[in-house]
């Protein structure tokens, strides 16, 4: 009984993890389209400039009409965003290994939890460099503090999985 309930709890973690990267993957390839939504829906239409607003709004109008623009005069940068969408549903689909053996696939897991710890120096000291707002590179590097969290609890029920299956 034990067992089935640490191998539903590691696959319903897994799962929940895999579709957080699809979705993060997914969403990357419209990114102009989805910018226009979001500051629309924040009440800012597309006559709105950044200089009329402060914060976040403001920051997000101009990652708007940055990327609008280079999309007009330079598309194939756009070609970058759609490698890093592509990168996070191949690292989706790594996450299958796991889900299908989470005993022989801890390896999968533990990779996955150094790639969390590693979101936070990247986002600390990239950001920076490329004038990301701090409360931006907060955001960034909350996406490995949250992710890491179900793989952590993945690893404990993988070992505590895998003593339960080496005493019986």
């Amino acid at each position: 009984m034990e067992r089935h309930r640490l191998e539903r709890r590691i696959r319903a973690l897994l799962i929940v993890f895999i579709v957080g990267l699809v979705v993060s993957g997914v969403t990357a390839f419209p990114i102009e389209t989805e910018l226009r939504w979001l500051t629309a829906l924040l009440g800012a239409g597309p006559e709105a400039r950044p200089e009329q607003f402060g914060g976040l709004m403001r920051w997000l109008l101009t990652v708007r009409d940055g990327v609008a623009a280079t999309n007009r005069a330079y598309p194939f940068l756009a070609y970058g965003t759609d490698w890093l969408a592509f990168a996070h549903l191949v690292i989706a689909a790594l996450f299958v290994g796991p889900l299908r053996d989470p005993v022989r696939n801890v390896w999968v897991v533990q990779w996955g939890m150094i790639a969390c710890v590693a979101v936070v120096p990247l986002a600390l000291i990239a950001g920076p460099i490329r004038e990301i707002p701090f409360y931006w590179r907060l955001v960034d590097a909350s996406f490995g503090v949250i992710g890491i969290v179900p793989l952590w609890i993945c690893l404990r029920d993988i070992r505590a999985l895998e003593r339960h299956r080496a005493a019986g």
